[in-house]
């Protein structure tokens, strides 16, 4: 059984930071350890994650805790009731899996989120924080089908942590009071965000301060009882359309949709890069691909032989950047529903003729989407989403050399802005296209009635030369998700860095929009020299949330994005 916790909030975070895993992560090296590993964006689930593998179980145990104490602590980015994409390294089978649970377009979805049936429309900053933003959650199907292939321990051990920590509290994390300060006046109007996080005086409380969560620790009791069903079918599926049904902008969603959602199997997707394989989430996945390409374009650039802090590097990794975007925003979908062309898109091929657009000495005046499948007439729209997300991720390997690649979205922070039995609920129909196209160019990424939008979240596994997992590694943050996990993985594997350096690099890239540059990183300091080689660099904030953990001589090394509240725990 998990090793329990203490009843006191404050002490119990103390005693889990006293109990340190071996050689823990400072300022002069990563976390390392010889048999397993768990990284999070909180230590209470990095410790969940820990105790699931020293009970005897599995990286799917582990991740089924660790998401279910994350939906406590980070409620702000992950939760139960939201969307997520896995990847499961099987070490007895050597087989690489992949598991999608994005949050769906209920049945009666138009095609434009701003948008009701009878044509009467409502603004989209009102619309992303109601209840027809909220998608059909699916993280908690995909852990019962990850659980089901994989796990070994009872699925009611699983969530004993994440009660226990619901029900007697946690002290305030950093991440959390920074995200709620950042929106006060709007969460306070959610009377239970309001009664759970903030004080009288409407303001967030004070960092260390006891947050307890007693309607989430009586929901996850249940779950615990009656399996992740119990969030589709009876009570909690009401309290979920309740929520969803409110003002203002009541949503579509209805029991008919809960009950037919299903968690999808969809194997990785692979390309080469650096001398590795390099799989991630196919799409509905944008991300992964994006990832890939990104990889495939640096690596033929030459991105090795150039220093990690110069404006050259930085030049490499922007125009890459810009190229994945372009092609993400044009040619990503619901592959169910478009004819996605995957493979093209990371094949080696094609992947060295977006290489050669790049000049090594000067920005590109437009960074073109290309024709993988040299496809004739109108090409599909261009689109974006109405609106980026939060979101977190977990790397954990297990005794036995399995592997978990997760990364969980409530979308944007917060999601919708309310609560269903004390779990954020999700936003995530605003991932969908802002607007659908023409119809003789309609966008892939067009909301329809059951279809799933696409995702920047790209958990990814590198594997080494003999075939097994090297690196396992993703983030949360939106679209900087797909640079920051790309420029990880160019730390580690073109530059030699460790775990600890990758997670703290600073993040450049391009998918957000625009060119970027994370302020108070030396990475500001090449706004000049980029603007005289063509671009236009913001210097922005830039806080993603990544976790890595990499293969070394007798074990393994891992990290936790210091610019959150993470840690990498290990024996």
């Amino acid at each position: 059984m998990p090793r329990p916790i203490a009843p006191c909030p404050l002490l119990a975070l103390a005693a889990l930071l006293a109990v340190a895993p071996a050689l823990p992560a400072t300022a002069e090296g990563p976390t390392r350890a010889t048999r397993q590993m768990v990284a999070a964006a909180h230590p209470l689930a990095a410790r969940a994650g820990l105790d699931m593998l020293r009970a005897g179980g599995s990286a799917a145990d582990a991740a089924v805790a660790a998401q279910a104490m994350l939906s406590v602590v980070e409620p702000n980015a992950t939760g139960l009731l939201g969307g997520a994409l896995l990847l499961h390294w099987d070490a007895a089978t050597r087989r690489l899996g992949g598991y999608e649970g994005i949050a769906a377009a209920p049945a009666a979805a138009t095609s434009r989120l701003v948008e009701a049936a009878d044509g009467s429309r409502a603004g989209a900053a009102t619309v992303a924080r109601s209840g027809r933003a909220v998608g059909v959650p699916g993280t908690l199907r995909m852990l019962a089908l990850v659980h089901a292939d994989h796990g070994r321990l009872p699925w009611r051990d699983l969530l004993a942590p994440a009660i226990r920590v619901a029900e007697d509290g946690f002290p305030m994390p950093p991440t959390l009071h920074r995200v709620l300060a950042a929106r006060a006046v709007e969460l306070a109007r959610d009377p239970e965000i309001r009664a759970l996080f903030l004080g009288l005086d409407g303001q967030p409380l004070p960092v260390g301060a006891l947050v307890r969560n007693p309607v989430q620790a009586a929901a996850l009791r249940h779950l615990a009882e009656h399996g992740a069903e119990a969030f589709y079918r009876g009570a909690l599926a009401e309290a979920v359309l309740d929520a969803t049904a409110r003002e203002p902008v009541p949503g579509w969603m209805t029991a008919a949709d809960l009950a037919a959602y299903q968690a999808k199997r969809r194997d990785p997707v692979c390309s080469e890069a650096f001398g590795r394989q390099v799989c991630s989430a196919a799409p509905p996945s944008s991300g992964g691909i994006a990832v890939q390409q990104q990889l495939g374009m640096l690596d033929r650039l030459g991105i090795a032989r150039l220093a990690p802090d110069s404006p050259e590097a930085a030049h490499l990794i922007l125009e890459a950047s810009r190229l994945a975007t372009a092609d993400r925003r044009r040619w990503m979908g619901d592959p169910d529903r478009v004819p996605v062309p995957t493979q093209p898109l990371v094949s080696p091929a094609y992947l060295a003729a977006r290489a050669r657009l790049v000049d090594p000495a000067r920005a590109m005046a437009e960074a073109p989407a290309g024709n993988p499948m040299e496809r004739h007439g109108a090409l599909p729209a261009a689109s974006d989403p109405l609106a980026l997300a939060g979101t977190s991720h977990l790397a954990i390997v297990d005794a036995a050399g399995n592997a978990v690649s997760f990364t969980t979205t409530n979308n944007l922070n917060f999601g919708a802005e309310r609560l269903a039995a004390g779990i954020t609920l999700n936003n995530g129909l605003t991932n969908f296209a802002a607007t659908p196209g023409p119809p003789e160019a309609s966008a892939f990424n067009a909301m329809a009635g059951g279809k799933r939008p696409v995702t920047t979240m790209a958990p990814t596994v590198v594997l080494g030369p003999d075939g097994a997992p090297e690196l396992v590694v993703g983030a949360g943050g939106g679209a900087r998700i797909v640079d920051s996990v790309t420029v990880a993985v160019v730390e580690v594997l073109a530059w030699g860095a460790d775990t600890l350096h990758a997670t703290a690099r600073p993040r450049i890239g391009a998918q957000n929009g625009a060119e970027e540059l994370e302020a108070g990183t030396p990475a500001a300091g090449l706004a000049e020299p980029l603007r005289a080689m063509g671009h236009a660099p913001r210097v922005v904030e830039m806080n993603t949330g990544l976790q890595l953990i990499r293969r070394i001589p007798g074990g393994w090394e891992g990290a936790a994005d210091p610019r959150r509240d993470g840690a990498a725990m290990g024996d």
